[in-house]
């Protein structure tokens, strides 16, 4: 019998590319603390080698004030993630082992005059395409209520960060910063979910970790898969999605260990847009990553408020699936066009909808900045573990997960 089976992804804050996006969204941050107006762009590029280690800065801001120290703050950001020693990967702390090279310029005239304008009439940093998606997949699950969010993207979203988080507290600490985790989910003729049907984890470890075995790297492969499994996948997995069994996947080459991270592979800011950062590969994705940018680019900010809009109009019971499709022209504020697909779930005629979101949701790029309070140093904490089906924090994170009574009553009316 053919079973119905989707996939998703993600990676921890360790993974050279996320590293990349860290970098360069602490950039951002350090960028609007000092301008909450400044424009920025800054791609990272990382690369461990035996001898030294590479962090690549590249781009363009521009800001009232005096710049901040990139080079500092990259390397602070990098320590933060784990990369403190150079035999797991990087020492990025370490002018001996680390070189950290900065190549920002500012932003082309070109741009600006399209862009520098003020209030509402500001107008989007770049052309392009956005997508924002919501469902119903994670609402009937413990933990998960309220995310609205494709159930494999969310679980392994979850999973990442339970990597870092039992690292950095020590519960496995042999752990090191770079990881990745893969669900499979199963769903039922009706196309509702049904189980997890298979996890994958892939998790960097302390290269003497296979000492406590006598040297067996099948004993050590064992006891890693052991604890990752009781401390990771079932700590985090509700009890009802594993109850008829899964298959559990942990480093299939048989080992990960030091030196992993940017040693093993170089990282690019940018290069997990498509499925990590966004609905794991359900929802669809313009191509613009966010990372490095500040939200004047319609590529970050955009996505942010179609996904907020998407999550709005499931949330208020007018569909189960949602996708919301925007598109600018540079320096024009009113997009070119804005779509709404419900995927044949709707509860009223779809039509209808999309003119309920365009009156309830202000898609110009001032509007956006305004509406989700978006001209502050929030971005750092976006960099890993998925930019969507978050929680909002207390520091005013994630503002694009909240919902409004508001808003939700004016879709409904």
């Amino acid at each position: 019998m053919t079973v119905d089976l989707f996939s998703s992804e993600s990676v921890t804050r360790g993974h050279p590319d996320k590293l990349c996006d860290t970098v360069s969204d602490a950039i951002v941050d350090a960028c609007l603390a000092i301008d909450s107006n400044a424009r920025v762009a800054v791609e990272t590029c990382v690369k461990g080698k035996e001898d030294m280690g590479l962090i690549v800065l590249a781009g363009e801001v521009s800001l009232n004030g005096a710049a901040p120290n990139y080079e500092a703050v990259a390397r602070e950001a990098a320590l933060r993630v784990g990369y403190d020693s150079h035999d797991i990967g990087m020492d990025a702390g370490s002018p001996k082992w680390t070189e950290v090279q900065v190549h920002i310029t500012t932003q082309s005239s070109n741009i600006a005059q399209g862009v520098n304008q003020d209030g509402l009439s500001q107008g989007a940093g770049d052309q392009g395409l956005m997508f924002g998606y919501a469902c119903t997949e994670t609402e009937a699950f413990e933990g998960l209520e309220g995310r609205y969010f494709p159930l494999a993207a969310a679980l392994s979203q979850r999973l990442t960060r339970r990597l870092t988080m039992v690292r950095e507290e020590g519960i496995l600490p042999w752990a090191r910063p770079d990881g990745k985790s893969q669900v499979t989910v199963e769903y039922d003729t009706n196309g509702d979910v049904s189980k997890v049907h298979t996890v994958i984890i892939a998790i960097q470890h302390d290269k003497a970790l296979k000492d406590q075995f006598g040297g067996s790297e099948d004993e050590e492969l064992a006891h890693v898969r052991s604890e990752v499994k009781k401390h990771v996948v079932e700590a985090v997995i509700p009890a009802a999605l594993l109850s008829d069994g899964y298959e559990l996947v942990v480093n299939g080459t048989g080992r990960f260990a030091d030196p992993g991270g940017p040693y093993a592979d170089a990282g690019l800011t940018g290069r997990k847009i498509i499925i990590v950062d966004t609905y794991g590969g359900m929802g669809r994705h313009g191509g613009g990553a966010f990372s490095g940018k500040d939200p004047s680019k319609v590529d970050r900010s955009a996505a942010y408020a179609s996904r907020w809009a998407a999550k709005h109009v499931v949330a208020a019971g007018l569909a189960a699936r949602c996708e919301i499709q925007l598109a600018y022209v540079i320096g024009v504020a009113e997009p070119v066009s804005i779509r709404v697909e419900t995927f044949g779930t709707s509860t009223i005629d779809e039509r209808t909808i999309a003119n309920r979101v365009k009156s309830t949701f202000d898609f110009r790029p001032g509007a956006i900045a305004r509406d989700l309070d978006l001209l502050r140093p929030i971005y750092s904490v976006t960099a890993a573990g998925g930019h969507f089906g978050r929680i909002p924090g207390s520091d005013g994170s994630f503002p694009w997960e909240v919902l409004y009574e508001e808003r939700l009553a004016q879709l409904r009316s």
